[in-house]
């Protein structure tokens, strides 16, 4: 199975190597056919801190590095 990438916008660079993400997803509702649009926050792993807040990054899923974090940023 391929690993999941995801594009979204950097919320929090506060923390050391550790970056928050906020990827938005739109779909149509199955009843209401009206488009929602839903987003969830991913901490990934940003090794060199050059990412800051208000950037797009995309991240991929990789092996766990701690808790929370299960993903790691790989572009703008």
């Amino acid at each position: 199975m391929s690993k999941k990438i995801l594009k979204g916008k950097v919320t929090s660079a506060k923390s050391n190597k550790t970056i928050v993400v906020e990827v938005t997803r739109k779909f149509k509702h199955p009843f209401y056919e009206k488009v929602i649009s839903r987003s969830k926050k991913y901490h990934a792993h940003d090794e060199k801190n050059k990412f800051k807040e208000g950037d797009f990054v995309q991240i991929i899923e990789c092996k766990p590095i701690s808790k929370k974090k299960t993903w790691e940023v790989i572009d703008r």
